[in-house]
């Protein structure tokens, strides 16, 4: 077995920001090993992608369990049965249960598609609308530690991406995604090299954070 950390990815659908990780896990950017891919979802690409770069998968649909409480235990067990030590949520349509927060305190890293605190609470591409809506001139991406509380742990970094006058919620979509590609795996590297240090529930980075252009 690599000695190199072991990392557990969550995911529901198209599977680009776990591309993203597994090409960084490659090229040496992020230096970790992904040992499980969870998919909420059957049939999503981003099985495909994980089983193409021979990584495990499993599939814990939400009707399989009679509770969330449930799901989330058998979340638990397969990725300690994995010896991950660090959850990602890339993409992952489900709010996990507080059972795997309390079992992986603040080891569960999150990418929201805004600069939270603004435009929480919901996934793409609700934020990017909500952006639009507001005439913001800025949006862009944030990593964030995962607690109880919905798109509110403390923050790792933010990537910002402007917004044009002509932009549809598709095209800043697109704009968000791209950064995201760049800013998940650089915050999940921080978080294992130890980068990261939470304090009275807020947060310190330790190196510049991360600004993409359009």
């Amino acid at each position: 077995m690599s000695d190199l950390p072991r990392i557990g990815v969550l995911v529901s659908g198209r599977g680009s920001n776990l591309a993203a990780l597994i090409a960084a896990t490659e090229n040496g950017t992020l230096p970790a090993q992904i040992a499980l891919v969870i998919s909420s979802k059957p049939n999503v690409p981003a099985l495909e992608i994980a089983a193409n770069a021979g990584i495990p998968t499993q599939v814990m649909r939400p009707r399989d369990f009679a509770s969330r409480h449930e799901e989330g235990e058998a979340i638990i067990a397969a990725m300690r049965s994995a010896q991950v030590e660090l959850l990602v949520l890339a993409g992952y349509a489900r709010l996990v249960d507080p059972c795997v927060i309390e079992a992986y305190r603040w080891k569960i890293i999150n990418i929201h598609p805004s600069l939270l605190p603004a435009f929480a609470g919901s996934m793409a591409p609700g934020p990017q609308a909500a952006a639009l809506a507001a005439g913001v001139k800025f949006s862009g991406c944030t990593t964030h530690f995962v607690t109880e509380d919905t798109d509110a742990g403390p923050i790792i970094d933010q990537a910002v991406v402007p917004v044009h006058d002509d932009d549809t919620v598709e095209t800043l979509a697109d704009r968000i995604l791209r950064a995201e590609h760049q800013l998940l795996p650089a915050s999940v590297a921080a978080v294992l090299a130890g980068e990261v240090q939470i304090i009275d529930g807020r947060r310190t980075v330790r190196r510049s954070s991360v600004h993409a252009g359009d």
